[in-house]
């Protein structure tokens, strides 16, 4: 199992071109969460659906079509633990200081 930073496994997932991949990341509740999916899935978004309130890039999240649940949830950059993509299984390494911290609602926040 490789070691890779938190920028690299955005960069990893994000040229994906729709392959499967699987990531672990804490969520808000602080637990654990394991998650199959996939990008640039469009078959399920509603045609009358709002537009976002908010850039989730701008929050280090990204938008992501679960495979299991069979909609769609946000992967949180700042939580990921680990990644498995095209075979390859990566362990992603906290970094020493981080910008982001969760708020007494569960909020993403910047420090």
């Amino acid at each position: 199992m490789q070691t890779i930073n938190k920028t690299k496994a955005k960069e990893l997932i994000k040229d994906s071109k729709g392959l499967i991949f699987s990531t672990t990341f804490i969520k808000k509740d602080n637990t654990i969460r394991i998650l199959t999916g996939r990008l640039q899935v469009t078959k399920h978004l509603k045609e009358n659906a709002k537009k976002q309130p908010y850039n989730p890039s701008k929050y280090n999240l990204q938008p992501v079509y679960d495979l299991k649940a069979k909609g769609y949830r946000m992967i949180n950059f700042n939580t990921l633990l680990t990644l498995t993509i095209n075979k390859e299984k990566y362990l992603i390494q906290e970094q020493e200081e981080s910008h982001f911290c969760f708020d007494s609602q569960g909020n993403n926040t910047i420090i």
